[in-house]
């Protein structure tokens, strides 16, 4: 059976048309409307399905959650225990096989992967801001696109009318005339106004119904010069050419003006291309070297224990919106024509920032042993009589050189983090509390780590 396209595609447009004016529907409901309730219906099954602003423990710094301190304490409570009961066993003549190393506890289960990312609401806001405002950027982007068009058709509209007027033929004659030929993107709009005027309608309505379909600016104020040269009468014929003349020129102007505007727009984008490179740097090379010190500039809380990458991705990110936004207002006048740079920046600096930036260290396999320094005992507020040292080997048991370790401890007091030296040690001198109790030094780096105690007595 024979299928006849072209009739097809008219029923087809036939009823969208009706169900247009039957639903009164505009285009702002499908790209604004719609994308908006998407995104909300984005952000509210991120919320129910637990995610959060708030990183958890080795993701960033800050203090450790209520639950890693109390698993903390538990761990320094057996290892106390363990250690007693090693005593114990010596000094009755028996062999000690539970406690190989000093402090040393074996490495607990690693936290579920559903855990470990949860903590990205601020993805999530990226996400949904695209969601919400991806459609319109590419609707008005296209308007844009379409209304040049129907713009440069419209100025050589009026220079085949004004040929024909030359010709004899009357203004009305001649926009039903040139209705049946080809006029690009204004072809629908001229034909709507030759209706218009077959229908007995006056030159002027019909002219104002064209500049309302076209929706220009530009074409509303030529359409007003040749409706009122069409009343005052002269050589209408001879003032429209040369509307239509003034009008390329006006075009070309415009034109011109975009192109010089275009290297602004090239700088903001190398601008924030440098920007992501500079903090890649700076998170890679200069933070692993001051992690750990400031601590008496911090009040006794140190480098390592701030989420520098956290913040440097929230800064690219909002470098990249707010740039978009100024390279509309520099380019267009208008705040909704830099949202299509929003989203490309956002894009890119997303991309970026999650493969360069976010991961801050290495995520690797580590063993981490305690070499000396656990288990001794201080008086309180007085440094420990040897250090605490930590040997990182790989998994092949070979020493991990500069491996940045991240040091805490529990329940409080000051340890400075830092990399491994050429065997693989880090050695660290905690500051302790005053208050008695047992202390925990846990050492991080990458996804493993391993602890070991300290207890201070009274003095």
């Amino acid at each position: 059976m024979n299928v006849n396209v072209k009739e097809q595609k008219l029923i087809l447009e036939r009823y969208i048309h009706i169900v247009k004016l039957r639903f009164n529907i505009k285009r702002e409901y499908l790209t604004v409307a719609l994308p908006i309730f998407a995104a909300i219906l984005f952000l509210s099954w991120a919320l129910f399905t637990g995610h959060t602003f708030f990183p958890p423990e080795g993701e960033g710094g800050g203090d450790l959650p209520a639950d890693s301190e109390e698993a903390a304490k538990k761990a320094a409570y057996e290892a106390l225990i363990a250690e007693m009961e090693a005593a114990d066993a010596a000094e009755g003549g028996e062999t000690a096989t539970a406690v190989v190393e000093e402090g040393a506890e074996t490495e607990p289960e690693p936290e579920p992967e559903e855990e470990k990312t949860k903590a990205d609401m601020d993805r999530m806001l990226v996400f949904a801001f695209m969601i919400a405002t991806i459609p319109y950027s590419i609707d008005i982007f296209r308007e844009k696109r379409l209304l040049k068009k129907r713009e440069v058709a419209f100025s050589e509209f009026l220079f085949k009318l004004s040929e024909l007027m030359r010709g004899g033929i009357d203004p009305i004659k001649g926009v039903i005339s040139l209705s049946n030929g080809e006029l690009g993107a204004i072809k629908k709009s001229v034909q709507d106004s030759a209706s218009f005027l077959v229908l007995g309608h006056s030159f002027e309505y019909s002219m104002n119904r064209l500049a309302e379909a076209i929706g220009s600016k530009l074409v509303s104020k030529y359409i007003n010069i040749v409706v009122q040269a069409a009343h005052t009468g002269g050589d209408v014929a001879d003032l429209i050419f040369r509307t239509s003349e003034d009008m390329r020129a006006v075009i070309s102007i415009e034109r011109e003006k975009d192109d010089n505007l275009k290297q602004y727009i090239i700088i903001f984008y190398l601008a924030q291309g440098i920007i992501i490179m500079l903090v890649y740097i700076l998170s890679t090379s200069l933070l692993p070297l001051i992690q750990g010190v400031g601590a008496e500039l911090l009040g006794g809380q140190g480098l390592s224990d701030i989420n520098f990458e956290r913040g440097f991705f929230h800064m690219i990110l909002l470098n990249a919106l707010f740039g978009g936004f100024i390279i509309g207002m520099i380019t267009e006048g208008d705040l909704k024509h830099g949202l299509k740079h929003s989203n490309i920046l956002l894009g890119i600096s997303y991309i970026a920032c999650v493969s360069l930036i976010l991961p801050g260290v290495p995520v690797a396999d580590y063993a981490i042993d305690v070499v000396s320094g656990g288990g001794q005992e201080s008086l309180g507020g007085l440094p420990l009589s040897e250090p605490v040292v930590f040997k990182v080997s790989d998994l092949e048991g070979n020493p991990a050189k500069d491996v940045f370790v991240e040091m805490s401890i529990s329940p409080g007091g000051v340890v400075k983090s830092g990399p491994t030296n050429a065997e693989g040690l880090i050695s660290v001198e905690p500051l302790l509390r005053e208050q008695a109790g047992v202390y925990t030094i846990k050492a991080t780096a990458g996804e493993s780590f391993n602890t070991t105690t300290v207890t201070v007595v009274g003095g």
